[in-house]
């Protein structure tokens, strides 16, 4: 059973997306090219899209990559790719996003760091500026409180009521209470600036996911506004994915979130879609939403001392990986599908019938054939190489998704 989502909030639209009020969790990414540079930035943003990305942010800090933001825009959409690209601003937002109006209507919303958009006075009216551009134009903003970049002001204000009132507070609940009230503190000033409860988001990100938990629970009971998940730096590789997912995990089983981001900490030269299939996975584990077919298999033992399970498994990833992009377009509800490569008769069979197809490969000395099964049921058996067994089963798969889900139907033109 999938956890019940907090839909008490109020949904804000982002383009074509709609965050919140009951909607589906959305994914989303950031691109790290120099958004300067329109044709990789375009390129990587419709990677993201095209690998699960709902919303793509891009980085707006010079007045480079603000003059670029229209032509990411046209790329993607002589591409064919809708998807809602959000600028991140930092210190200068309120003059980029004035000084370069094409800039700001390209884009579907503004991120602000309350932290960073000046001290005081400035503080204020620099906030303010962002918030009625967003206002004339109709765009939300997402105000993305981060632990490593608070005012110092309210944290010194806070320490110090810690002290003089002996509230026994530590460091990090003193950084969270200022987290939460910072963010709640920006709301109001950006609905008194003129945005409606419909154009808020919020975040508060930390890097430590014991402290993005208390924060969220504690903010998630004090706003109605649609909240952003994320650690704010994952991490690398294991690390990274193994955070974010008991963070998020903990959250979205709670009902809290409405959009995520996994924040990996990409190896040279990686591949930024990393982000997006592991936040995509966290959302179907959790059965929260389908994503693409699930593969279950065989983690192996001593049964299992032939790779040929491994080999299989690695192959069926890669078809459906690969085969995902035409199967979305043609058969609805393909997303749903289980498949299973299992590596002895321990629990093969078993975990085979359980999905609607799965294969049973055999372990250390056990008869050389693989049974399949399709719907629970006993299909045939296969044998033969490696690649003969590859190629048969992905046939079988090929078959079964050809026959189970419907072609979907072309939208019919209007007028």
């Amino acid at each position: 059973m999938a956890p019940a989502h907090r839909d008490s909030t109020f949904p804000v639209r982002i383009g074509r997306v709609t965050v919140g009020g009951g909607a589906p969790v959305v994914v989303q990414s950031m691109a790290n090219t120099d958004t300067a540079d329109a044709a990789a930035t375009a390129r990587q943003a419709l990677e993201l899209a095209r690998a699960g990305s709902e919303l793509v942010r891009v980085t707006v800090n010079v007045a480079e990559a603000a003059a670029a933001v229209p032509e990411i825009r046209r790329r993607l959409d002589d591409a064919g790719c809708d998807v809602p690209l959000i600028g991140d601003f930092h210190y200068n937002g309120h003059l980029l996003l004035t000084r370069f109006p094409d800039c700001a209507r390209a884009l579907a919303k503004f991120r602000i760091n309350p932290g960073n958009v000046g001290r005081g006075r400035r503080h204020d009216d620099q906030f303010t500026t962002i918030c009625a551009v967003a206002r004339d134009l109709g765009r939300p903003v997402r105000i993305g409180v981060n632990a490593g970049s608070l005012d110092p002001e309210l944290v010194m204000a806070k320490m110090q009521e810690n002290t003089d009132r002996g509230l026994g507070l530590d460091s990090d609940q003193i950084l969270e209470q200022c987290m939460v009230l910072s963010a709640l503190q920006s709301t109001d000033l950006a609905l008194q600036a003129g945005l409606t409860e419909q154009q808020v988001v919020v975040s508060c990100k930390v890097s430590r996911p014991s402290h993005l938990i208390a924060v969220y629970r504690e903010l998630a009971g004090r706003t109605r506004q649609p909240l952003h998940l994320g650690l704010t730096e994952a991490g690398m590789g294991i690390k990274g994915l193994v955070w974010s997912s008991t963070a998020m995990g903990v959250l979205l089983a709670e009902g809290i979130g409405d959009t995520i981001r996994v924040s990996l900490t990409p190896r040279p030269g990686g591949d930024r879609r990393e982000e997006v299939y592991a936040a995509c996975e966290i959302l179907q584990s959790l059965g929260i939403r389908s994503f693409q077919p699930q593969v279950t298999a065989c983690p192996g033992c001593g049964r299992t001392t032939s790779t040929t399970f491994q080999e299989l498994a690695e192959r069926v990833e890669a078809h459906v990986k690969a085969r995902m992009p035409e199967w979305k377009l043609r058969h609805e509800g393909v997303e749903e599908l289980k498949l299973a490569v299992m590596g002895c008769v321990v629990n093969g069979p078993g975990e085979s019938r359980a999905a609607n197809v799965g294969i049973s490969l055999p372990g250390t000395g056990e008869a050389p054939t693989c049974p399949v099964f399709v719907d629970g049921v006993r299909f045939t058996s296969l044998a033969g190489t490696h690649e003969e067994l590859a190629a048969r089963f992905l046939a079988i798969v090929e078959d079964y998704v050809a026959a189970k889900y419907p072609e979907r139907r072309p939208p019919v033109p209007s007028g």
